[in-house]
């Protein structure tokens, strides 16, 4: 119950702002402000409980506490190191990022081309944040993480290893927002080991809330050098990378001092005139700082003197602080892929500058009710979360004369790499899009079924399924609606994503889901109508003075009598009702609270009942004497009742076994306690506003029962 109030607690943060790049989200409910006027009230240096100076802060494999890679690590603050740390020292910029001994050069390069971005690093590394003025030993930074901006508090307590950060440095050594940058961000992500390894269109989307999208550069797009320079001009962060053929490839370095696997930055495009010709140059960083392209246009090459001077004077950059340039046709012959992070439209106040319109929503993937696999599994795909975009507008300048509503579509799964210390790894993951028929548009209450996804093909789909943090693609589709459906690739995979869409113009884009109701036909009876048969019955089970004075009796004794009753040589599996299954029934249909049903009570739950048991049998379709979770999922709208997603996933958490299936008894406890929910709300909402207001005793005595 407490992590479904948490659910709710944080869907009413969020309709209150808080989140967003105005109200970021405090991580682990630390307050940076109250808590440097704390310290600076104790006249000590702040230090962080929340993500202790100790090994568990390094990692848990390659910088476990076994590892030889810890050995004489100390922690130090940056007044330690040296006698005047600067936290920026004359602006932030790409040559601060040094990297050290972690496998995390896919941040640096997102962090190097954040540099270039001044709005943008401003709001990830907040200003007025320095080692002289009120000095705490506290700094706090930014992030964006699936949909909310979170702040991240951080004591200043670094990684030390002979006398040099073990991590991210400055080229000078006494800078140092890189180093608390990538500690905060380690925070965020459980330990520095877990930033092993990664994507830079990864810290590209974190430190923007933007959506990246990759271009393959064997098969570039014909006016990508123009895509590349609007990119620059919006904003937008990029990076590079080499591919290796092998485990040995990576970080080697080619003979012209190109390194393989690894993450670089790109910075730069310009076009000179060259022996008559306009010549398009592209500029690089390398994160490490140093080791740079020797070939044509590097730093020391001939090419430079056969220039216009005044192209030399603004491009020239000699100096091995690992940026250079190169031609264009060399960058696409050397490197294998370019990542393009572009800016949501409040990451971006400049008017004039055009903007995509960003559709968002978060969901999640559950065992049994919403995790469906992909389209290889049939019988459970239309299971997985389900979301409508209407597209009404074409772009206005069509590329190549191709019209159409241009959009990227991008599915990230939640907080993988912090489970890395669990085990835990990506799910492998993709989407596919599909044209809402007729019969269908304009429908928003309504959970497409099986029968559909049978009888249709997908008009559009990710590129693949993939055990990376996001998918995205980019689509130009004609004006229509579509359903996007994202998807593990096998079903029964538990996960959290956030989906979103970025169209070149406005669109409607929200999740399509069955509404909650109970349409539960009522049995109606009158006590002359009840068989002699069944009052015998009755008496048998109650007693010959609760028959004859229609006293009430405990269900205890009759209903696990009836269940006996009901299977004996039936193909159903069960041992009879559980005490509290029998609650439940009672609950349904005591009027009185005394817990106990009369005669007429009692035939109404035995025909609702029997009605129950042939729902049972029809859903079996395999005839296995119990039901599956998707079983289970049609025989609840077969008994009447309409779910959305989050309460199919709480009936199969409280219900069904280990291996998802679901017994008569808990079939059975499951739809009565529906029914009596619905019906107890129904019996206060009086109104039929939608909304009842509780005391807590009489909100305890309701749950209770």
């Amino acid at each position: 119950m407490s992590g479904i109030a948490a659910t709710v607690q944080h869907k009413r943060d969020q309709e209150a702002g808080i989140g967003s790049i105005g109200q970021a989200v405090r991580f682990l409910g630390q307050d940076y402000d109250a808590l440097r006027k704390e310290w600076l009230g104790y006249g000590r240096l702040f230090e962080d409980e929340t993500f202790p100076a100790t090994i568990s802060a390094l990692g848990f494999k390659e910088l476990g506490p076994s590892s030889p890679k810890v050995r004489g690590v100390t922690w130090k603050r940056p007044t330690e190191l040296t006698s005047a740390p600067q936290f920026i020292a004359e602006g932030a910029t790409r040559t601060d990022i040094c990297q050290g001994g972690l496998g995390d050069c896919w941040l640096l390069a997102a962090i190097a081309s954040l540099t270039l971005n001044t709005e943008v690093l401003a709001r990830v590394v907040p200003q007025g944040q320095s080692f002289q003025d009120g000095y705490a030993g506290i700094f706090h930074f930014q992030f964006w993480q699936y949909g909310e901006w979170v702040d991240v508090v951080i004591d200043d307590r670094l990684p030390v290893k002979d006398g040099e950060l073990l991590f991210v440095h400055s080229a000078e050594g006494r800078e140092f927002w890189s180093a608390l940058l990538e500690k905060a961000y380690a925070k965020l992500s459980g330990c520095y080991e877990a930033l092993s390894g990664g994507s830079t269109t990864e810290g590209f989307e974190d430190f923007t809330g933007g959506i990246a999208e990759v271009h393959e550069l064997a098969s570039p797009s014909p006016n990508l050098f123009n895509i590349i320079q609007k990119a620059l001009c919006r904003g937008s962060l990029m990076g590079c990378s080499i591919d290796i053929t092998s485990s040995a490839d990576s970080e080697a370095v080619t003979s012209q001092k190109l390194v393989k696997g690894h993450a670089y930055s790109l910075t730069g495009a310009e076009q000179v005139e060259y022996h008559g010709d306009i010549m398009k140059l592209i500029r690089i960083r390398n994160p490490w700082g140093q080791v740079e392209w020797t070939g044509a246009w590097s730093d020391n090459s001939m090419q430079w003197r056969e220039i216009k001077d005044d192209d030399r004077e603004r491009l020239s950059h000699r100096a091995e602080d690992g940026e250079f340039w190169m031609s264009f046709p060399d960058f696409l012959r050397h490197y294998s892929r370019l990542e393009i992070c572009n800016l949501t439209p409040d990451a971006l106040t400049d008017n004039s500058v055009t903007k995509w319109a960003l559709s968002m929503f978060n969901g999640n993937w559950r065992k049994g009710s919403t995790a469906g696999g992909c389209r290889n599994f049939p019988h459970t795909f239309w299971m997985n979360p389900q979301f409508v975009i209407k597209l009404d507008e074409e772009d206005d300048d069509p590329a190549d004369g191709q019209e159409g509503c241009s959009l990227v579509v991008g599915l990230i799964q939640k907080n993988r790499r912090k489970m890395r210390k669990a085990g835990e790894d990506m799910h492998t993951m993709g989407f596919a899009i599909y044209e809402v028929p007729e019969e269908f548009s304009g429908q928003r209450n309504v959970h497409l079924n099986k029968d559909f996804f049978l009888c249709h093909a997908a008009a559009a789909r990710s590129e693949t399924f993939v055990n990376l943090r996001e998918v995205c693609s980019r689509f130009l589709l004609p004006p229509g609606e579509y359903l996007v459906v994202p998807s593990t690739f096998e079903p029964n995979k538990d996960g959290d994503f956030c989906v979103r869409v970025f169209s070149e113009k406005q669109a409607e884009f929200q999740e399509l889901d069955d509404p909650v109701e109970c349409n539960v036909e009522q049995v109606e009876i009158a006590e002359a109508d009840v068989e002699e048969r069944f009052r015998a019955l009755f008496g048998q089970l109650a007693g010959e003075v609760s028959a004859r004075t229609h006293a009430r009796t405990h269900a205890r004794t009759h209903a696990r009598t009836h269940a006996r009753t009901h299977a004996q040589g039936s193909d159903i599996k069960t041992s009879g009702f559980s005490l509290e299954t029998c609650r439940n029934m009672v609950n349904l249909l005591d009027k009185d609270g005394s817990g106990r049903l009369g005669l007429v009570e009692f035939k109404v739950l035995w025909t609702k009942i029997e009605k129950l048991l042939d729902i049972y049998r029809q859903k079996d379709v395999d005839k296995s004497g119990s039901m599956s979770a998707p079983e289970m999922r049609q025989a609840v709208e077969e008994a009447g009742f309409r779910l959305d997603n989050s309460l199919h996933q709480i009936l199969v958490a409280r219900y069904s076994e280990s291996d998802l299936s679901l017994d008569f008894d808990n079939f059975v406890g499951c739809l009565v306690r529906l029914e009596s929910m619905f019906k107890t709300f129904k019996a206060i909402d009086k109104e039929g506003t939608g909304t009842v207001e509780l005391k807590m005793m009489e909100w305890l005595t309701l749950t209770m029962v």
